[in-house]
């Protein structure tokens, strides 16, 4: 009797112990193919906003261009074919949506051999309000501006007054400084609300040492600007005088930003510069405030 029961409850102990081993693999076959569908979520989320960034880059452009930058940029993630919808709000905001399958390991001995993911991701336009990069030249927030036409910016000191272009002294006074920041930007960050000096002194030689070298830098034919690595676009600070002494200003309050391509090189006794204005996205910064001229930064928004 005694041998009976003690096989019964082995018998018993064996059933149980393999319940539990199919428990525990059921469990841990869950957590790898939930694993799998988490990492490869990830990686297509990842792809999303690649794409919707990237995009959003175009939104001043036409619709076409940001269709074909979102392609693009799915096919270098190897993600071209989830793209499920690519939804472009002309100067405003694209969405993204991609979906696919993800093949599983153990739940396929249940009968589902795979799982859907899906992404979606959105990137809009808006003013830009904080960069780094701007040339050392600056526009009056009250000059309207009309893209695509002609403009001069002044760089002579005397004519700097309300109203016109302006000189500006970012990081220093000193010549060499500005011709460094005309040839390759002021390295520090501009942004809404700060106060700048301008610039004195004769600086017409410096500016067009750095004019020049510009236009010589950018490989595209004159007039072609849709590029984002052609050194003849410039991005400028939008100001407001700040403080004025007889008929030149002393400092100007930073009120936004504005980009100028420039169209043409500076001969030896030119004042100004030549070029028109174009809206443009940057890797600026959104801020409260700052007065739209075409200059704009991109956030994701989903």
């Amino acid at each position: 009797m005694g041998r009976r029961f003690l096989g019964e409850q082995q018998g018993s102990a064996l059933i149980l112990a393999a319940v539990m081993l199919a428990v525990l693999l059921s469990a841990a076959g869950l957590v790898i193919d939930g694993g799998t569908v988490y990492v490869q979520k990830s990686r297509l989320q990842k792809a999303a906003n690649a794409a919707a960034l990237s995009g959003a880059q175009e939104l001043t452009a036409d619709h076409n261009k940001v269709i074909g930058v979102v392609q693009e940029v799915l096919l270098r993630h190897g993600e071209e074919q989830s793209l499920v919808a690519a939804q472009v709000e002309p100067g405003r905001k694209v969405t993204v949506t991609l979906s696919r399958e993800v093949k599983l390991g153990f739940s396929g001995l249940f009968g589902r051999a795979a799982a859907p993911v899906e992404a979606r991701a959105a990137a809009e336009i808006l003013t830009m309000g904080e960069a780094a990069g701007a040339a050392p030249l600056g526009i009056d927030e009250s000059i309207p501006l009309e893209f695509g036409r002609q403009y001069r910016l002044k760089v002579d000191q005397t004519e700097v007054s309300y109203g016109n272009f302006g000189v500006l002294a970012l990081g220093g006074t000193g010549a060499a400084t500005y011709e460094d920041n005309l040839k390759h930007g002021y390295k520090n960050v501009l942004k809404v609300g700060d106060i700048i000096e301008t610039q004195t002194g004769n600086i017409a030689d410096k500016t067009r040492n750095g004019v020049n070298e510009r236009i010589d830098s950018c490989p595209y034919p004159e007039g072609d600007y849709s590029h984002r690595d052609c050194t003849r676009i410039i991005l400028i600070p939008v100001y407001k005088p700040y403080a004025q002494s007889s008929n030149q200003l002393k400092r100007v309050e930073i009120k936004g930003f504005a980009y100028f391509y420039i169209t043409k090189p500076m001969a030896s006794k030119d004042t100004y510069i030549d070029g028109i204005f174009i809206q443009r996205t940057g890797t600026g910064i959104v801020r409260p405030g700052a007065v739209s001229k075409g200059a704009y930064a991109i956030r994701l928004t989903e």
